[in-house]
């Protein structure tokens, strides 16, 4: 079972004691019915897997005892920023979880003009921290050992504010797009990919982005859904560009 994985926001190191998260721990004790001497991997997000061996199990709290460490080195080459218009339902989960497996570096959620969410702050605050639980499940599926992270829903206008001016390739999908995404010369520097949410970015909002430095890009002659649209224009990035 050293396949098993576990995230942890203790500092880990060879020979060390950490105490298990209480979901993990109930993962490990109900679901999966772990019992002292099993073993299994845990990370913080340094980059790096830790053996280790349950040492530990009452109630809710399990130790478990470091034996081993190895340096992960399955993160992509590409450095993709995915700027996710907030979607409802499972989509944006759904979004968040594959474009970790898929390679990103981090998310920001945009608070869309068309987003059918709206988010109060107290909600934003609640949803980013569930988005970010998303991502730290992926990882600990997909065997990354850096957790991307998911940053606080804003507007597009305010994240440009904020990042005025980049070396980044900006790209927005756009269905009026000059060009295919596949016909684009590999990005030296940081992707920043902008993808509107169930209705699409508004004719301001992609206004807005062209005229700060986002290019508009089609994948193809039909419309994508937004979580469609996200994961495949990554993928296609990862496959002409990065480790597919």
């Amino acid at each position: 079972m050293s396949n098993l994985r576990f995230f942890t926001n203790s500092p880990l190191a060879l020979n060390a004691s950490v105490q298990l998260s209480e979901s993990a721990a109930t993962h490990a004790t109900r679901a999966l019915r772990l019992n002292v001497g099993d073993t299994a991997i845990v990370f913080n997000g340094d980059g790096y897997d830790y053996d280790c061996e349950l040492i530990s199990i009452k109630k809710n709290t399990v130790i478990a005892n470091i034996t081993g460490v190895t340096k992960v080195s399955n993160e992509s080459p590409l450095n993709i920023t995915l700027l996710q218009a907030v979607s409802s339902g499972d989509r944006m989960d759904f979004t968040i979880q594959k474009a970790v497996e898929l390679g990103v570096t981090c998310i920001q959620p945009i608070t869309s003009q068309r987003s059918v969410v709206k988010l109060s702050t107290e909600r934003a605050e609640k949803r980013t921290e569930h988005w970010q639980n998303v991502a730290i499940s992926a990882c600990e599926q997909s065997g990354r050992a850096v957790v991307p992270n998911v940053f606080p829903p804003m507007s597009l206008e305010h994240w440009l504010s904020r990042n005025p001016i980049a070396s980044a390739t900006r790209i927005q999908l756009n269905p009026v797009g000059a060009k295919r995404l596949a016909e684009m010369q590999k990005p030296l520097a940081e992707i920043q990919l902008l993808i509107g949410a169930e209705g699409g970015l508004s004719q301001n909002e992609i206004d807005l982005a062209s005229a700060h430095g986002f290019q508009s890009m089609v994948l193809g002659p039909r419309i994508l859904r937004t979580e469609t649209a996200a994961l495949t224009a990554i993928s296609v990035m990862q496959s002409a560009w990065g480790d597919f």
